[in-house]
Formats: structure tokens, C-alpha cells, sequence
């Protein structure tokens, strides 16, 4: 296999509101880099933060030119938070990973390895998540699984955006440039050469989540509808089924009427059931039809996916 122990590697953050985390993280990723004994460099995009992290990062900034800084205009979200680095990024692999110390640095080295051994991507998948509550280990793996089975793609299990792409994986994902942007999915649809590095995902360092329920759902959203169209399949067969039903009540109706018409008294029960569950079957079919007419609506409106206010540090 190919040996690439000498080329460089360019590790993208994405932070939000993590003024608490910053100088830690600085110290712990370096630390890490260092001992790897590689060209390196840390590209770190601060998603419209209103805490100080901005300013943490400026300072660190004139103390290290490894580092390097993109400041959107305003909040963009994420996933193109994290696009913005992989686009900005010049090393020969790209590792990304989340700004809150639950993805500990240290496995930067395990993950440069398997790159070593001519792998082109390598996924860190969580075997134990601590710090973290029932509900949301209970969503966690409800979504990673239901991914598995709704999504055509090959996403591994239980693998975030954690991960190290060899610069060919990388130029073919910044070639894909769709609004709604769900990157794990995105990177397993490329396909190449991958293997999986596991290990135990750390309590937040300090502050709070970025992602509460409604950006989980968001998210979840966003993975099914950009990689499958199970929902419009969906759609159809509930469809199909309410016409079967519609179709049986049609017979009941008839058979009644003719056979037995002292028994045809008027119901509104019957009429009112029909009525909503057909009525709701029809908004559900047009509230998912309506979520892919958006995305097409998105796409087609051409705006920039990310909004640059300031860069440090680059050439």
C-alpha cells in the first residue's frame, strides 16, 4: 500500500460559541500534530459566533501561522461550516473534527495510520458515547440506523463528521455543491478505499450543545431527503392503500344499500372517519412532496452556499 508518512494534513474546525474550549483545543491538536511530525495546518471556521471565540482564535492566530481563520458574516449552520474549511484546506488529507473535545485529538494519530497504509478514508466511529443522556444516545442510535435502512448509501454505524479524507476524496466532495448539505452521507456516496477507527466520544469540554432537538430533526431530515426517495415511494403507497380502503367502504356501501336497506340509515360516523383519514393522508403526501419542491427551490435560486467576513492567515 502507499506510504505517506512525510505529506501534510490540514485539520478542519468548525466552532460556534466554544470561547470556553478554544485554548484547549489549540493545545491538544498541536500537541497531537507535532508528534505526527508532519506539515500541518488548522483551519478553523468560526460559524458567526457573538461570544469572544473569535478573538480567542485572532490571537492565536498572530502567535501561529499554522493556524488559520474563516469568519462567516453570520450563523450558516454546520455542515457549511465544515464545507467552508474542506474548500479553504491545502494539506494532502483533511481531518474534520467538531470543536468540543468529545472527539478527542489524540485519535488524529490512529486515523493518520490507517492513511498510512493507503487507505482514502478513514471513519472514527463512536463505541461509547459518555456524558451524554438516555434520550439522546436512544435518538442517536434510532437515526443511525434508521439511515442504514432508508438510505441506499453505505453510511457506517454510529460515525459523525469525525473523520480523514485523502486529498482525492476531497476534491471530488467539493465538486458537490447542493444547498442542503448533509456530508456524512455525501462522503460515503464517493465510495474509495475506507476503514474505521473506533473510539470513545468525551463529555463536552465546556459550554452547551450546538444541536438541540429541532436541529437534530433538521438534520435527520436532511440525510433521508437528500439520499433517498423513499418518502415519495412512500407517498404513493399510502396512496394505493387509501384507495384500497376508499374501494372497500365502496362495496360495503352498495351491498348494504341493495340487501339490506332497512339497514342503510344515514351515519355521519362512517363519513367523518373516511373524510379524515383521507384528508390527512393527502397532507401528509403533500407536505413531503412539498419538502423536495423547496430543495429544488433552494437549489435553483443560486445563492453562495457560505458568506466569507474574514480570513487570517491565509495566502
Amino acid at each position: 500500500m502507499d506510504q505517506r508518512e512525510k505529506q501534510s494534513l490540514s485539520v478542519v474546525v468548525p466552532l460556534y460559541n466554544e470561547e470556553g474550549v478554544v485554548k484547549e483545543l489549540y493545545h491538544r491538536l498541536t500537541k497531537v500534530l507535532e508528534e505526527l511530525k508532519t506539515d500541518y495546518e488548522i483551519v478553523i471556521v468560526n460559524d458567526g459566533s457573538n461570544d469572544q471565540t473569535p478573538e480567542i482564535v485572532k490571537g492565536t492566530c498572530r502567535q501561529d501561522k499554522r493556524v488559520k481563520l474563516i469568519s462567516f458574516s453570520r450563523n450558516f449552520g454546520h455542515q457549511l461550516a465544515i464545507t467552508a474549511g474542506i474548500d479553504k484546506s491545502v494539506g494532502d488529507a483533511v481531518v474534520v473534527i467538531d470543536g468540543d473535545l468529545q472527539d478527542p485529538p489524540e485519535v488524529i494519530a490512529e486515523l493518520k495510520q490507517k492513511w498510512d497504509e493507503g487507505f482514502e478514508i478513514v471513519y472514527a466511529r463512536r463505541k461509547k458515547r459518555k456524558g451524554e443522556s438516555l434520550f439522546k444516545l436512544a435518538t442517536a442510535a434510532i437515526f443511525y440506523r434508521t439511515m442504514k435502512i432508508l438510505v441506499p448509501v453505505d453510511i457506517p454505524l454510529d460515525t459523525g463528521d469525525f473523520r480523514l479524507m485523502d486529498r482525492k476524496v476531497v476534491d471530488q466532495l467539493k465538486k458537490m455543491r447542493e444547498k442542503n448539505r448533509f456530508i456524512r452521507g455525501m462522503v460515503s456516496w464517493l465510495g474509495f478505499r475506507h476503514c474505521i477507527v473506533e473510539y470513545v466520544r468525551e463529555p463536552r469540554f465546556a459550554g452547551e450543545t450546538k444541536y438541540p432537538l429541532k436541529k437534530m430533526v433538521k438534520f435527520a431530515l436532511d440525510g433521508i431527503l437528500s439520499f433517498s426517495e423513499i418518502s415519495l415511494k412512500l407517498s404513493s403507497f399510502m396512496g394505493f392503500i387509501c384507495s384500497i380502503v376508499s374501494f372497500i367502504f365502496i362495496i360495503y356501501g352498495l351491498f348494504v344499500k341493495i340487501f339490506t336497506p332497512e339497514q342503510a340509515i344515514p351515519g355521519w360516523a362512517s363519513v367523518f372517519v373516511s373524510v379524515l383519514f383521507l384528508g390527512g393522508i393527502q397532507l401528509i403526501c403533500i407536505g413531503i412532496l412539498g419538502e423536495y419542491v423547496g430543495r429544488i427551490y433552494d437549489e435553483t435560486k443560486k445563492r453562495p452556499l457560505y458568506i466569507i467576513d474574514e480570513e487570517i492567515n491565509f495566502n
